[in-house]
C-alpha cells in the first residue's frame, strides 16, 4: 500500500515512528515533511492533500501537536475527508462510515503505540458504502 505522511514540528517524532513502522510492514511511504524544523502546519496539510487527491496513494497521515490544526487545514481542501482520531473505534469508523482519506493525530497528545493501533484499525477497515456512501457524497458536495 502507498501512504503519504506529513507533520509539523509538533508531530514530527510521531510521524517518524509511524513511518518507520509502515515501512517495516512493507508499505511504500511518501513523506511530504517536515524534517523536524519549525514549519506552518497548513502548508503540510496542503502538500499532503494534493498527493491524496492525485489518487496515487491509499490515504494520508497527518500529525501536529494536537492533530486539531492540521486536520482543520486539510478539511478546507475540497475532496479531503480528514479525521482526527483519538481511539481505535473512531479510526475504524472514519473509514467504515466516513471513508476518510486522511487520518490525523496529535504528537503531544497520543503515544506511539496507541497511534499505531489506530493506524492499523483504520487500515483494516473497509468503507461500508450504502447509506454511508450517500452521506460521504453529501459531505463532498459541501
Amino acid at each position: 500500500m502507498k501512504i503519504v505522511v506529513g507533520s509539523d514540528h509538533g508531530g514530527y517524532e510521531l510521524k517518524e515512528q509511524l513511518k518507520k513502522r509502515l515501512i517495516e510492514q512493507g508499505h511504500d511511504v511518501l513523506d511530504v515533511g517536515c524534517g523536524g524544523e519549525p514549519v506552518d502546519y497548513p502548508d503540510i496539510a496542503v502538500a499532503l492533500s494534493r498527493v491524496v487527491l492525485e489518487g496515487e496513494v491509499s490515504f494520508g497521515i497527518l500529525c501536529c501537536g494536537t492533530g486539531i490544526g492540521i486536520s482543520m487545514a486539510a478539511n478546507k481542501i475540497k475532496g479531503i475527508r480528514a479525521a482526527l482520531c483519538a481511539d481505535c473505534y473512531s479510526a475504524r469508523m472514519a473509514k467504515e462510515h466516513n471513508n476518510a482519506n486522511v487520518i490525523a493525530f496529535g504528537g503531544r497528545t497520543v503515544g506511539v503505540e496507541h497511534a499505531w493501533e489506530m493506524v492499523c484499525a483504520y487500515m483494516n477497515a473497509e468503507h461500508l458504502g450504502g447509506i454511508h456512501a450517500a452521506r460521504v457524497a453529501m459531505i463532498d458536495a459541501l
